[in-house]
């Protein structure tokens, strides 16, 4: 493979049109981040989670730095991550500001848990996953938010809430996996691993 070296290669301005398109391309679990605590509470609904090590448990999220969520994150420490079934779009949009509601009047509607780091966790999540803050990176319009996880509650339900495309999807283990050997593809189940 040849690469060529910075200096010669021609600076072509990537549009933010064109970006954006890119990354509809990406699916993406929807995961609810919550920050605060008491009545100082707010959350938003994100596709940018992801797992940075495993020992330490580690979580990693992008965060809009003008987003209501990071004062609180940055004031407190700490955050949740909820990650969403695939019956939660209503507190997926919720969250995302469908309707117009802000900070704790987005909690209305769900079951609510304080952790231990007092941020709320919704009960009946995939997963909620209660992080400590250990740093926070700023770059551009976002903050790279690195959380050690202090506390997990799984869910034994299998189907869950993805972005793809400017939609909401369902994706079901079970369903899927039946779906996906209708049509030759070997499934994991279906190999017995």
């Amino acid at each position: 493979m040849n690469v060529v070296p910075r200096d010669l290669m021609t600076e072509i301005p990537v549009s933010s049109a064109d970006f954006r398109g890119a990354m509809r391309h990406l699916t993406g679990g929807v995961s609810i981040i919550t920050a605060g605590r008491g009545k100082d509470i707010s959350g938003m609904t994100v596709t940018s989670v992801t797992s940075l090590s495993v020992e330490p448990p580690t979580l990693l999220v992008s965060i809009n730095r003008d987003a209501s969520s990071f004062p609180l994150i940055r004031r407190y420490g700490a955050f949740g991550v909820n990650i969403l079934n695939s019956d939660q779009l209503d507190v997926a949009e919720r969250f995302a500001g469908k309707g117009g509601l802000k900070g704790a009047d987005r909690f209305a509607g769900s079951h609510w848990v304080t952790s231990v780091s007092g941020v709320p966790l919704l009960v009946d999540a995939l997963s909620a996953v209660d992080c400590e803050v250990e740093e926070i990176v700023e770059r551009h319009s976002h903050g790279i938010v690195i959380g050690r996880v202090r506390d997990v509650r799984n869910s034994p339900r299998t189907a869950a809430l993805a972005y793809w495309h400017g939609q909401y999807v369902a994706v079901d283990q079970d369903e899927d996996a039946v779906r996906l050997a209708d049509v030759s593809v070997p499934a994991r189940s279906r190999r017995g691993a």
